[in-house]
């Protein structure tokens, strides 16, 4: 056989067939699949719902707690100002034996020493008037007094005394005085506590209700991505069957692999979102770490409610200027600083003060025989010779000079403790005084000051109250202008979501048919799953919006019917 060389055209020929060839394909593969992690700590699963995260929160809440607890120290402390008027019993007793040195002839002591016995006894109730500032004082006196003085004439005697002291404010303190003003003042830190506890609650129940929908998008958006990938499964399978009977090239098996695993990517954030979602959740509801719901999946059964119907604007502002804390906080505030005033004004005044003493005595002992005594001793020889010259001049004779018992002394003072008491119940012995005191503070630059401070920090509250105002108004209208947003929001997404799935059902017909290509399918694949996420996000940012306009119009309360103990 005879062999011609190749010439130059033909070898330039073949090098370009060889390179106009098509490369190989990539061989179809089995679909290569990451497994979803089991979520961290969870063994099992429980339904929960918005009314039972609400009650859990309201029970559990820490500083609620603590909210609660500044609530009845303020209710104690007003109990505390109201024992300033509670009446004041005391007692006091006590034993003396005094022995006092005498020198001279009419002491009236033996042997130089005059011996005192006492025994006494003076109970005492006191308190205050609330409404007219007086004060009162009832001291009753009792003792039992033994002597070996030669002077007594009862031994022992029983000296008793009821004592009653008044005294009224005539000027400062009349109307007001420190203990009605430490009363009002624990009142209105009742009320303010009160007010600071309905601010807590508010803030609380909010803070649990956009946790409880922040767990529902997130369950949500888990399921959708779930079904992201569940689809981009299925569409993997069907461009598998077409590559193999060769309709679809190996390279859109190798797309459809490309979008389960990024579907699979945002499954996982999904998850992750999920678990930090619920947690947040169970960190405002659960008592402690050691609650057994910490190892359960939440699973949030309140559908949202998206149809809420606005108040007007005006209307909503004034519920909100009418029912928000924020203000009735500053206004007891401002009732506070009122006080404070009238207070430091009663103190610039001058203070008159009249009062009364009223005293009724009582005394009352035993009698005692006739015996020696100093200043008679001395007459008892006179006595004597004059008694003579009676004798023979048949005169009778005349009785001794002595202290004498019985006849010498009052009836009324004849007797032991019970005829003490008696004198002082029948008034026998009063003792009366009225007068008025006044006291004139030169200059008095301390209440003065006092006066100026108090009215400068209210022109500050009332300042703050402008602000606070302002700051509601805000918020009303943005917690509105958030409401409606996101209201249309939730309508577009909806339809967005519609179209997507009408685009992508539609898509895959022409891929069916020929006049599309995978690619196309795919991203009509992904805008679908971010239209349902946009759906799904919208849908809880519009029930988020309803309770942070609840908040801003302070109707927390009364939309979720909690009831606030006293």
């Amino acid at each position: 056989m005879r062999r011609f060389p190749m010439t130059g055209l033909c070898a330039g020929l073949l090098a370009i067939s060889a390179f106009a060839q098509t490369p190989a394909e990539p061989p179809i593969r089995n679909l290569a699949e990451v497994p979803l992690p089991p979520r961290i700590g969870i063994l099992g699963q429980t339904r929960i719902s918005l009314p039972e995260v609400i009650e859990r929160v309201l029970k559990n809440d820490r500083d609620l707690e603590i909210s609660r607890i500044l609530r009845q120290e303020a209710a104690y402390n007003v109990t505390a100002a109201k024992g300033a008027y509670d009446p004041v019993a005391g007692m006091r007793a006590y034993h003396s034996k005094t022995v006092t040195p005498i020198a001279s002839l009419i002491g009236g002591a033996p042997n130089g020493q005059l011996v005192q016995n006492e025994w006494n006894g003076a109970p005492q109730l006191s308190g205050l008037i609330p409404w007219s500032g007086a004060s009162y004082t009832m001291t009753f006196t009792n003792s039992r007094q033994v002597t070996n003085s030669t002077f007594a004439t009862v031994n022992p005697q029983y000296p008793t005394s009821l004592r009653f002291d008044f005294t009224q404010p005539l000027w400062r303190g009349l109307r007001f005085d420190d203990n009605r003003y430490r009363l009002e003042v624990a009142r209105k830190n009742d009320r303010l506590s009160a007010e600071q506890f309905r601010q807590r609650v508010i803030d609380v129940v909010t803070q649990a209700t956009q946790a409880y929908w922040e767990l529902v998008y997130a369950s949500q958006a888990y399921d959708v991505q779930t079904q992201a990938v569940q689809l981009a499964e299925q569409q993997y399978a069907s461009n598998r069957r077409q590559a193999e009977q060769g309709i679809l090239s190996p390279i859109d098996v190798v797309a459809a692999q490309t979008q389960v695993a990024t579907f699979q990517q945002n499954l996982f954030l999904a998850q992750q979102a999920l678990a930090q979602a619920e947690n947040n959740l169970k960190a405002l509801i659960l008592p402690n770490r050691s609650d057994l719901m910490w190892g359960t999946a939440l699973v949030p059964e309140t559908p949202a409610d998206s149809g809420i119907v606005l108040p007007a604007l005006d209307d909503a502002v004034r519920e909100a200027l009418r029912a928000r804390p924020e203000l009735a906080v500053n206004a007891i505030n401002l009732e506070i600083n009122r006080l404070d005033q009238r207070r430091n004004e009663e103190q610039a005044k001058p203070r008159v003060d009249a009062f009364a003493t009223l005293t009724s005595s009582g005394l009352a002992g035993i009698p005692l025989p006739p015996g020696p005594n100093p200043f008679t001793a001395g007459f008892v020889g006179i006595t004597n010779y004059v008694n003579q010259l009676g004798a023979l001049a048949g005169l009778p004779p005349m009785p001794p000079l002595a202290f004498t018992s019985g006849a010498g002394i009052p009836p009324a003072l004849n007797g032991s403790y019970g005829q003490s008491l008696s004198n002082i119940w029948s008034g026998n012995f009063p003792t009366a005084q009225f007068g008025v005191q006044v006291s004139l503070p030169l200059r008095n630059r301390t209440a003065e000051a006092q006066v100026a401070v108090a009215e400068a920090e209210g022109r500050r509250l009332r300042a703050v109250q402008d602000q606070v105002s302002m700051a509601i108004e805000a918020d009303v209208r943005n917690s509105m202008q958030a409401v409606v947003s996101a209201q249309a929001r939730l309508a577009a997404a909806s339809v967005a979501s519609r179209s997507a799935e009408e685009q992508y059902a539609s898509e895959q017909r022409q891929l069916q048919a020929g006049t599309s290509t995978v690619f196309l399918v795919l991203q009509r694949q992904s805008d679908l799953i971010a239209a349902r996420n946009r759906e799904v996000r919208a849908r809880a940012d519009v029930a988020e919006a309803i309770a942070n306009f609840e908040r801003a119009t302070a109707r927390t309360i009364q939309a979720h019917n909690i009831q606030l103990q006293p």
